[in-house]
Parts: structure tokens; sequence; C-alpha cells
């Protein structure tokens, strides 16, 4: 895996064609949102609202962790066979895991429309900043287990400042 940062940015045409031709890389990367040319984690963050908003909030919470805990699975399957495929381990056009990032950071979020906004904005803060042990696991963890973990790590903060923002405003 020895790609430059300008290869690891840019696919070819070959290389979207060797995604889009197999389940796992619709998965992998948000169903063709990773594949936008500029912020494709952002985009990905962004479609992952559109199944929260019409279906996952709606859900008891012990029916939102399972479909959480399966989204995780398909993601370390589709991610590592999809990043193998592309011969990169992380690369930004895979972004299932900004989708279940984005999911685990809204899974307890008060209603109404700003917090989702701000269910939105943490999780994209901590999925760039990457503070303590974020950064970490992203360096040593890698495949589709790697790609996930590192956004979940992200999630779980997003969500706890949520929480606490929410105790606080009640």
């Amino acid at each position: 895996m020895s790609e430059t940062r300008a290869e690891k940015k840019t696919l070819a045409r070959a290389q979207i064609r060797a995604l889009l031709t197999h389940a796992d890389g619709w998965i992998a990367t948000g169903f063709g949102s990773g594949l936008v040319p500029r912020a494709p984690g952002t985009a990905g963050s962004l479609v992952a609202l559109v199944p929260w908003w019409f279906a996952l909030r709606y859900l008891p919470v012990a029916w939102y962790v399972v479909v959480l805990l399966l989204a995780f699975a398909l993601g370390v399957w589709a991610c590592g066979v999809a990043g193998r495929r592309l011969g990169v381990d992380d690369h930004r056009a895979l972004v299932w895991d900004e989708f279940v990032g984005q999911w685990l950071a809204l899974c307890v979020a008060p209603a109404g429309w700003p917090w989702l906004v701000a269910g939105f904005v943490l999780f994209r803060l901590f999925d760039v900043w990457k503070p303590w042990p974020i950064r970490l696991a992203d360096a040593r963890v890698h495949g589709g287990l790697g790609v996930m973990l590192d956004d979940v790590l992200a999630a779980i903060y997003a969500l706890i400042v949520m929480q606490v923002a929410a105790a606080l405003l009640r």
C-alpha cells in the first residue's frame, strides 16, 4: 500500500467501475456518495442523514443498536473487501464508516433539527480532528475494522457532547 497521497485521493475510471460492479463497493462508498471529488466524508455523512431522518430516528433504542451493530459488521466486511480491491486500506471514497458514525452520533439525540445539525457538526469535527484515542486507532488498526473503528470513536465523542449539552439545556 505504497500509494502517494495524491493517488489515494483520485480514483481511475477502472477503479470506480471495479467498486460499483460489486455490492461491497456500493456499500463501502455509501451508495456512491464517497465518489464525489471534494469532501467525500462530509458527503457520506450528509447522505447518511436521509435514512436516519426517514427511518432510524423512529426505532426504539434496542432496535437502533441492533441496526448499528449490523451496519458496523457490514461496513467491516464491505470496506475491507473494497479497500483490498483498491489497494488502499482506508481510501477516502470508502464512506460507510461515516454512515455508521453519523447514525451512532445521533442515536439518542433529542428531537428537532437543531440537534440533527449539532450531531452532524460534532461528528464531522471529531472525525477530522481525531483526538486521542481516535488518532491512535486510525494509525494502528487496518483493514475494514480500521476503516470503521476511528469513526465509531469519533461518534462516541460526538454522542457524549450531545448528551451533556442536552442535559445542560433541560
